[in-house]
This record gives C-alpha cells, sequence and structure tokens, in this order.
C-alpha cells in the first residue's frame, strides 16, 4: 500500500517556531513530528509514501534524505497552496495502486489502518472530545467534575482517509477534499465511516497538543 501525507501547511498557529522550520519538522520527544508519522505508516506495512510539501519544502527534503527511514519516499511539490483536495489530486498521479491512504501532516494516532482498509472512500474517525472540564450536575450543585470527555456517538474527522484511485477524477484542482468531494460522496451515499473507539489521537496543532503529546507518543507509536 501506498500513502500520502498532507505537509504543505505553514502552520501558522505554532508561529514563531514555523517562520524558521516547517510543521512536519517540529520535535515532539526529540523526534519530528513527520518522522513519526513514517514509523507509524511502516508499522502497517506502507512501503512508499508521498510527502506533498509547500511551505519550506526544500528543509523536509533535505531531512529525511539525511535519516534512513527504510521506507520509499517521493515528493509532490506544490508551488502555490492548493488545498487538501488539490494536493492529493496532484500527488495521486504518483501512484499506480487501486487504493491508497491519506494522513494529514500533524496527526499522531495509533489508528489500526488495517481496519481502516477494509472500506473503500473511508474516513477513520474518533469519538468528539471536549477541550474544557465537564461539570455533572444534580439540581444546583455540581456532583463530578471530568476533564476533556469523550462525547459518545459523536464522531468527528480523525483526518485519515481511505481513498480509491478513481476519487482524484473528482478532486479539485484546487480546494479542499473536505468541503468538495466529500459533502458531495456523503449526499450520493459514496463516503464510509470506520470508527475508533478506545484510540490515541492528537492532532498537533497548538503547543499546549506538542506538550500533551510529547507525554503519550512513545506509547502510540512503538
Amino acid at each position: 500500500m501506498k500513502a500520502i501525507i498532507l505537509a504543505g501547511g505553514r502552520g501558522k498557529r505554532l508561529r514563531p517556531i514555523t517562520d524558521y522550520v516547517p510543521k512536519p519538522l517540529i520535535p515532539i520527544k526529540n523526534i519530528p513530528i513527520i518522522e513519526w508519522q513514517l514509523k507509524y505508516l511502516k508499522k502497517f506495512g506502507i512501503d512508499e509514501v508521498i510527502i506533498c510539501t509547500g511551505y519550506k519544502q526544500e528543509m523536509i527534503e533535505s531531512h529525511l534524505n539525511a535519516k534512513k527511514i527504510g521506507i520509499k519516499i517521493k515528493y509532490s511539490i506544490e508551488n502555490t497552496p492548493l488545498g487538501t483536495g488539490g494536493a492529493i489530486k496532484k500527488a495521486g498521479k504518483l501512484i499506480k495502486d487501486k487504493s491508497f491512504f491519506v494522513i494529514n501532516g500533524d496527526t499522531i494516532t495509533n489508528i489500526d489502518l488495517r481496519k481502516l482498509s477494509t472500506q473503500l472512500n473511508s474516513i477513520a474517525s474518533v469519538e468528539l472530545r471536549t477541550n474544557f472540564g465537564v461539570l455533572e450536575t444534580k439540581d444546583d450543585k455540581i456532583i463530578k467534575f471530568k476533564e476533556k470527555k469523550e462525547i459518545s456517538n459523536l464522531w468527528m474527522n480523525a483526518g485519515i482517509y481511505h481513498l480509491q484511485k478513481n476519487i482524484l477524477l473528482d478532486l479539485p484542482a484546487k480546494g479542499d477534499i473536505e468541503k468538495t468531494v466529500f459533502p458531495d460522496y456523503a449526499k450520493k451515499g459514496k463516503l464510509h465511516i470506520v470508527k475508533f473507539k478506545d484510540v490515541k489521537w492528537y492532532s498537533v496543532d497548538s503547543f499546549k497538543d506538542m506538550e500533551e503529546c510529547a507525554l503519550e507518543v512513545d506509547k502510540i507509536i512503538k
């Protein structure tokens, strides 16, 4: 199987770090995010990865070229931002397989790709989690306080997809897959969900995310 990593964004929420290095090279426990991702993909038998790069792409290539990752890496370079849909459309031309995985460049997780691969044109999903403490009440009293509770039966996009090659024909040359093809496929009953309960999942989009992920990453990706 092949996989596409969407790693072309500027990571503005992590400035000023991303003024100097691209987001995929931000270290979590002294290892860049993209290395954690490659290790994760390799674990599930991915033998080739296409990395969609744009912002400071030469730094990403230089870093990975100096490493012995043990997985074949190709690059799909965006001279101007194409959005997730445009990036997948361009990178997908390098893939000959009938299907492939896509992962957002800031996602660190232990979601089982073997389970995701059982459904074509599918989105991996995890239960929605609050970012704030949840209060359980009775009358006018608080009886329990919970931090970041998972909300049952509300599912969120985990940023990992298993897509058929022919989806490339429907993708825009520029634009996000989440705003174009996915809503259209959902209306037509062509989009599937694969639900994952009790998994570790982080979208590294803030300094707090970095701190929390660093506490767990060794357990997430072994």
